[in-house]
């Protein structure tokens, strides 16, 4: 049986029954549900798991990346949008800066014009280090025509006046200096006195008679008796008045209108005022 044909060429023959069998699988195709398509099904199944871990691992790196880049560019952006609103802080200091500044030249202009005095307006670059003495230093100097005994003021009051000068820049002595002095009133009462500072702080109202009748939350104003300071200037208003004590004088204690440690802008007084007739003291 072996010597048959179908025997000897039984490995040519059944190759070629199962190439055409294959051809004919693949010609036809296979429908869902036969025999044939259950080792495809089978086979798909097995590899299933391994197919989504490999595109989910696929997805995640891809969205690692997309992140990443996003990432950047969102930090590229708030840096961009960072440096662009410093810039619109600082461009908008700047510009409240100016005008404050223009505000209050405009107030040292309009007081000029009320003064009608001849006058020069100057920044305040410095005050004492020292703390022996209570000055500014000013940015304008005897080159402007600023000369030492002259009217500092601003639109708020008397600040002092000047004691000292270069030619780009002076030195002011301030009202609560205990050097300072100048002749003022009671705008109520018109109880005159000295205005000065005081050693350990403070202003009052010197030489002022125990008679004269002031009281707290009166007015004092400049009587340009002085000769440096125009008639009528504010200087302050007064905190208390004390009686005690045998003195001839009363202690009267004045809170200044200038804040001294906030001026930025001044102006200086440089035609000395017209002298006032001296008023009689009201009794």
């Amino acid at each position: 049986m072996r010597s048959t044909f179908l025997w000897r060429n039984r490995v040519l023959l059944t190759s070629g029954a199962l190439i055409i069998l294959c051809l004919h699988f693949i010609s036809a195709g296979v429908h869902p549900g036969d025999l044939a398509a259950r080792p495809e099904s089978f086979l798909m199944e097995m590899i299933r798991p391994f197919d989504a871990a490999t595109s989910g691992l696929t997805d995640g790196a891809s969205s690692i990346v997309h992140n990443y880049i996003d990432l950047v560019n969102v930090r590229a952006e708030n840096k961009q949008l960072k440096d662009k609103l410093a810039k619109l802080e600082s461009d908008r200091a700047r510009l409240e800066e100016l005008e404050n500044e223009n505000r209050h030249l405009a107030e040292l202009v309009n007081l000029k014009d009320a003064l009608g005095l001849r006058a020069v307006a100057a920044n305040v670059i410095g005050s004492d280090a020292t703390g022996l003495a209570h000055t500014l230093l000013i940015g304008t100097g005897s080159y402007d025509g600023i000369r030492p005994g002259m009217a500092v003021i601003c639109n708020t009051g008397v600040i002092g006046k000047v004691i000292a000068t270069s030619p780009h820049a002076s030195r002011v002595l301030l009202l609560d200096d205990h050097n300072s002095a100048l002749d003022g009133f009671d705008e109520r009462s018109r109880a005159r006195g000295i205005v000065a500072g005081m050693v350990d702080d403070g202003v009052i109202l010197k030489y002022v008679d125990r008679s004269q009748d002031v009281r707290p939350g009166d007015t004092i104003i400049t009587s340009g008796l002085d000769g440096i300071f125009p008639r009528g200037l504010l200087v302050g208003a007064v905190k208390s008045v004390h009686r005690e004590g045998p003195g001839l004088f009363l202690s009267v204690s004045i809170a200044p209108a200038v804040d001294f440690r906030s001026l930025e802008q001044v102006l200086v007084v440089t035609e000395p005022p017209p002298r006032p007739v001296d008023e009689q003291v009201k009794g």
